[in-house]
């Protein structure tokens, strides 16, 4: 994360759900906001995203519940994205460390590139950047 802007780490979140409709439903209702429809290029087949609000000058992160085949609910799955300068080399770092590349670096259009990496403990984490 040493890039020139500084910044708070966590750049993004998902939370695994097995049924969206009603996901969706217990979060609009304890967060009392709706959640907007997310598609990035290069979905996997059977995947579905609803975005929490997002505003680009607020404080914060945002995220979205995330409905994808392999990834069920409960447990510990929820992911967060730790944004910095190029995601492919910290994924490289990742693994000089003693971690694994779960999802080799791959575009998310407009909203930059994400790789997904699983830590020396087993937790699964996102790298974001926008190159």
């Amino acid at each position: 994360m040493s890039d020139d802007c500084p910044r708070n780490p966590l750049g993004w979140f998902e939370i695994y759900v097995d049924d969206m409709p009603r996901a969706k439903a217990f979060y609009q209702t304890v967060f009392g906001t709706p959640l907007t429809r997310l598609e990035v290029p290069g979905q996997p087949p059977g995947m579905e995203m609803w975005a929490f609000p997002m505003l680009q000058d607020a404080m914060g992160a945002t995220g979205a519940l995330v409905r994808m085949p392999g990834l069920a609910a409960g447990g510990h799955n929820v992911n967060i994205y730790l944004t910095g300068a190029e995601c492919a080399v910290q994924a490289a770092k990742a693994e000089q460390a003693g971690g694994r590349i779960h999802r080799q670096k791959t575009s998310i259009g407009q909203y930059g590139h994400i790789v997904l990496v699983v830590d020396t403990e087993g937790n699964m984490i996102g790298l974001h950047s926008m190159s």
